[in-house]
Formats: C-alpha cells, sequence, structure tokens
C-alpha cells in the first residue's frame, strides 16, 4: 500500500505484484488529517483486503508539505509499527517524475517542481534514462535556470510550481506540462522496485523530507 500526501492531494493506492489493484484520491486542501485514514480502510474494505496481508507500506516522503508530509509519514510508520511490515520512503518528486516518463515517447529529461511559496520552489533534474542530473534541491526562481542542459537537450517542467517559472524560462527546448499531480500510484510504483531490492526505511529514525527547516510565523493580534 502507498501513501501520497506531500501537496493538497490525499491519495492512497494498492499494489499487487508490482499492478495497481486500487486508487482512491481526495484534492481537497486541509484535509488529509481527517481523510487519510478513512481512505485507507475504504479501499481496503472495497479490495477485500486485510491489512495484515499486506507485504510493505510506501510514503511519499518529501519534499512537499510540512504538515502533509508530517500526517501521510506519521500514518505510515503508526501502520508499520502496528502490522509489523518494513516501510518504504519514495522521493516525492522522483515518483512525479516516473509518472510523466511512462508516458514519455521521446528523449526529454524531467524537471518536477513543487510551490515552496513566494518563488521559491523544490525540484530535481533527471534525464531520459532516469538518472539524476541535479540532486533534490530548493531552487529560487530568479534567472533562468538549468540553461546549461536547455542549451543541448529538451527538458519537460511540470508539478504545481512549474508555472513560477514559465515567465522566466523562455528556451525553445523548454516545455511545460499542466495538470501533472503527485499520485499515490507512482509512489507504489517505485517502492515495489524498493521492496524487490529489500530496501527499507529505519522505522525508529525515518523522518519526513522536508528540505527546509519549518518557520513557524507568530499569529496576528487582533485589535
Amino acid at each position: 500500500m502507498s501513501i501520497e500526501t506531500a501537496t493538497t492531494i490525499c491519495s492512497v493506492a494498492l499494489h499487487l505484484d508490482g499492478e495497481i489493484r486500487a486508487l482512491n484520491s481526495y484534492f481537497l486542501d486541509k484535509s488529509h488529517s481527517s481523510l487519510l485514514q478513512p481512505t485507507i480502510r475504504k479501499m481496503m474494505d472495497d479490495c477485500s483486503f486485510n491489512m495484515a496481508d499486506l507485504s510493505a507500506i510506501a510514503v511519499s516522503m518529501g519534499p512537499g508539505s510540512y504538515t502533509g508530509l508530517r500526517i501521510g509519514v506519521s500514518a505510515a510508520k503508526g501502520l508499520c509499527y502496528a502490522l509489523d511490515k518494513p516501510l518504504i520512503g519514495i522521493n516525492t518528486l522522483s515518483a512525479m517524475a516516473y509518472g510523466v516518463r511512462k508516458n514519455n515517447v521521446r528523449s526529454y529529461w524531467f524537471c518536477p517542481m513543487l510551490d515552496a511559496r513566494r518563488m521559491e520552489v523544490y525540484t530535481l533534474l533527471l534525464d531520459d534514462q532516469f538518472n539524476e542530473i541535479k540532486v533534490t534541491h530548493p531552487l529560487i526562481v530568479e534567472e533562468p535556470p538549468f540553461s546549461e542542459y536547455l542549451d543541448k537537450q529538451p527538458v519537460l517542467f511540470f508539478g504545481n510550481g512549474a508555472g513560477k517559472c514559465k515567465e522566466v524560462i523562455k528556451h525553445t527546448n523548454a516545455l511545460f506540462l499542466d495538470g501533472i499531480e503527485p499520485s499515490a500510484v507512482y509512489v507504489g510504483d517505485l517502492a515495489y522496485q524498493k521492496f524487490q531490492s529489500r530496501s527499507f526505511e529505519d522505522l525508529a529514525y525515518f523522518e519526513p523530507y522536508y528540505l527546509k527547516e519549518f518557520k513557524a510565523t507568530k499569529p496576528k493580534v487582533k485589535v
């Protein structure tokens, strides 16, 4: 079973031998804490599948929303402890890129971007063979990024942070895809690969991949 809560989308998926069997998704902001557990239960009931029969639990570990990641990772770890199942952590951006790569008919490179507020995004760059060209990092969109790669190679930009770059990246090799969102389906696809290699997380020490330190703001004083 796979869990995705890194953005406003809450989704859970069930895979069997690497093939998707069920997916439940909600596109409701600030609803993860109330919807995640009922969504998991409904999916498992609809599939007549027992939680104890799961082989592992995968979770989108970030980067993304602090609150969303915390909720998803906490739920995944709690289930793993209760069911004595291994945990698999998947990079949110890598899972997004994997979903796009499934339908890639040309030798495009992949640049998923998640909104990190203001003019900043979380991003990485992968080639058409899914090798990391630039690791996951926060990027302030001020000057055209990735110019040295765009001069030689077409790159697909997508995700809810990519829109910030449309006015900055004007290169003819830059292509923007709309409507690409994180999904538990692609988390599960990559998790199956990790499951086969027995690449599991340490439950005691596993934390969300926040990428940046959380900065709390003081509430405004009402007058």
